[in-house]
């Protein structure tokens, strides 16, 4: 915290800090005794009547009372990563977004709305990066008006914790009765380092494990894939993006029910390489498959001139989030889902 000459702490923001990164230290009201004071850490969103809003990194919005500062200052707004290629929020959230097209788009400004009848919130959900050109009243009436017009709930994809996020949005969102539903965060790696773990040397339970890699998701994929009955507008979805490939470990009829054992789905663009759809048959599982399946697609990837990798996970994936981990991947950023208030949509065609 801030600390005077004198030895004293010292509130050291204002109001015109506004949209940075602060940490602060705060009396707690009512807390465990003994326990007098909190820190927060996080963006500024607002400092409105008296009452500080914080976002943290993971979208938690906290609420301190002006009168309950011990102490405050403006601190770095990206602090340096653990480990993990360099990239900003706007490359990373280009990359994940051409890696998983929606069947229907249009630009509102430099804000993108997104349709795929429903099938999953990041191709149903608007990205927006930067300023849309209008009030934000205005932007999000449009917004509920063109999914409204689809059959659609109307969902904003904001992100926090990295420098360039969407906090101050995130914020304006909630005051104005969107709920987050979802959040996940994006993680970034090097490629090469998740090549070198496949294939596993000779004498273990995965050793000269069998993986398949195509340009397309065939019925086989698709019975292992965690979203049943499928329709076309989602087979569109998954097939999207620059360089796609499938990957298949088959199953043994008895072990695995005639279905694959693992799958996963990898899409090279440039630079990256994003990861999704990893997954392995229950009874299968801790194997090495997934690590399997994935170095396959790694060295794939290296092939076609890719050396860095991303891959989304939700928060309480524990299983997921600890393979990651080990794999020598680290958290980028979080991003969340947010949804209208249900009340009734704004009367138009459907267009912004």
């Amino acid at each position: 915290m801030e600390i005077s000459a004198a030895g004293r702490l010292e509130v050291r923001i204002t109001t015109a800090d506004v949209g940075k990164r602060v940490s602060v230290r705060s009396l707690i009201e009512h807390g465990p005794p003994g326990e007098k004071f909190t820190d927060t850490v996080g963006v500024l969103t607002s400092w409105d009547s008296g009452v500080l809003r914080i976002t943290r990194k993971n979208g938690e919005s906290v609420l301190v009372r002006e009168s309950a500062l011990v102490a405050g200052k403006v601190v770095a707004s990206a602090p340096a990563r653990r480990r993990g290629p360099a990239a900003s929020y706007g490359e990373l959230a280009r990359v994940a977004a051409r890696a998983w097209r929606p069947v229907e788009s249009e630009s509102l400004g430099p804000w993108e709305l997104r349709a795929a009848a429903g099938f999953t919130r990041r191709a149903n959900s608007v990205l927006p990066l930067g300023d849309p050109g209008v009030e934000l009243d205005e932007a999000l009436t449009a917004v509920r008006r063109w999914y409204a017009g689809r059959g659609l709930p109307a969902y904003v994809q904001t992100a926090t914790g990295a420098e360039g996020t969407q906090e101050a949005l995130g914020a304006e969102l909630e005051r104005r009765g969107w709920v987050r539903e979802v959040t996940a965060e994006l993680w970034v790696g090097g490629l090469a380092q998740v090549a070198d773990l496949g294939p596993a040397p000779s004498g273990t339970e995965c050793a000269g494990t069998d993986v398949v890699l195509s340009r397309e998701a065939d019925e086989a994929w698709l019975t292992r894939y965690r979203r049943r009955g499928l329709s076309e507008v989602a087979l569109k979805v998954l097939g999207s993006g620059p360089s796609v490939w499938f990957a298949t470990v088959p199953g043994d009829a008895e072990d695995a029910g005639g279905g694959p054992a693992a799958i996963g789905r990898c899409v090279v663009d440039g630079r990256w390489a994003g990861f999704a759809a990893v997954e392995v048959d229950p009874a299968l599982r801790r194997r090495g498959l997934a690590t399997a399946v994935m170095a396959a697609l790694a060295r794939r990837a290296l092939d076609e001139g890719a050396s860095a990798a991303w891959l989304q996970v939700e928060e309480d994936n524990a299983g997921a989030r600890a393979l990651y981990d080990r794999m020598g991947f680290a958290v980028h950023h979080a991003y969340h889902h947010y949804r209208a208030p249900r009340s009734p949509a704004p009367a138009g065609d459907g267009s912004p």
